[in-house]
C-alpha cells in the first residue's frame, strides 16, 4: 500500500484529479488526512504499470470524464446560486434597515407633534389663568369667554340692566336707531379708537357697551 498525493495518483492511474476525487467520495479508493492535505493509499499492483495496460487506462479516463464534466456543471451552478442568494440577503438587510430608519424617524416626528401640542396648551392655559388672575378681560381671551360674558349682558332683565348702570351694547344702540351701514361703521371705528381711553365705553371681548342715560356720546355719534 502506498501513500501519494491526488495529482501523483490520477498521473499513476492515468485519469484526471476529478476523477480520483469521485473514486475517493464512491469509495473505491482510501484517502488519509495528514497536516491538511489529502493523500490516495493505492496498492501496489494497481498502481504497478505492469499489471494496467494502457488501454484499459485510456478507457477508465473516457469513462469518467462525463462525471468530471457533470460534476464540474454542478459546481458551477451552485456557485451562481450561492451568488444570488448572497444578493438576495444583501438586499433583505438594505430593505430592514430602511425600515427601521422609517420607524425611527416617523416615531420621533410624532413625538414632536405632541409635545408642540402640549407646549401650545400649556401656554394657552398659563395666558387664561393669568389674565383671571389679574381680573383684567381682554381681546386675547379665548371665544368661549367672551361669548359668555357678552351672553349674560345681553340677555340680562331690565332691572339688572338698572342694575348694570343700564349699559346697552352699542351694536343694538345703533340698530334701534336706524343707522345706516356705512354710519355705523364709522361710528364703531370711533368707538374702537376711543375704547382704551375713554371711561365711558364699557369694553367686554370685541363689543362695546355705553350707557346713554348716564353720558353724552355725541362727539361719538355724530
Amino acid at each position: 500500500m502506498s501513500k501519494m498525493s491526488i495529482s501523483d495518483a490520477a498521473l499513476r492511474l492515468g485519469v484526471s484529479k476529478e476523477a480520483i476525487h469521485n473514486r475517493i467520495r464512491r469509495g473505491s479508493l482510501e484517502s488519509v488526512m495528514e497536516d491538511g492535505v489529502k493523500y490516495v493509499l493505492l496498492k501496489e499492483d494497481s498502481s504497478s504499470p505492469a499489471n494496467k495496460q494502457a488501454p484499459k487506462r485510456a478507457n477508465t479516463k473516457v469513462a469518467h470524464e462525463p462525471d468530471s464534466r457533470y460534476y464540474k456543471l454542478l459546481e458551477e451552478q451552485n456557485e451562481k446560486l450561492q451568488q444570488k442568494v448572497d444578493k438576495l440577503e444583501g438586499e433583505t438587510k438594505t430593505l430592514r434597515e430602511q425600515k427601521e430608519q422609517m420607524l425611527v424617524q416617523e416615531r420621533i416626528r410624532i413625538e414632536k407633534i405632541y409635545k408642540d401640542k402640549d407646549e401650545q396648551l400649556k401656554n394657552i392655559l398659563n395666558a387664561i389663568s393669568s389674565k383671571f388672575l389679574l381680573n383684567a378681560p381682554t381681546e386675547e381671551l379665548i371665544v368661549e369667554s367672551q361669548e359668555l360674558v357678552e351672553a349674560e349682558i345681553e340677555s340680562a332683565e331690565p332691572s339688572s340692566l338698572k342694575q348694570s348702570s343700564d349699559l346697552i351694547s352699542l351694536k343694538k344702540y345703533l340698530k334701534d336707531g336706524n343707522y345706516t351701514e356705512k354710519k355705523s361703521q364709522k361710528i364703531k371705528d370711533r368707538f374702537k379708537k376711543a375704547a382704551k381711553k375713554d371711561s365711558r365705553i364699557v369694553t367686554v371681548g370685541k363689543k362695546y357697551y355705553i350707557n346713554t342715560n348716564k353720558f353724552d356720546y355725541s362727539d361719538l355719534l355724530h
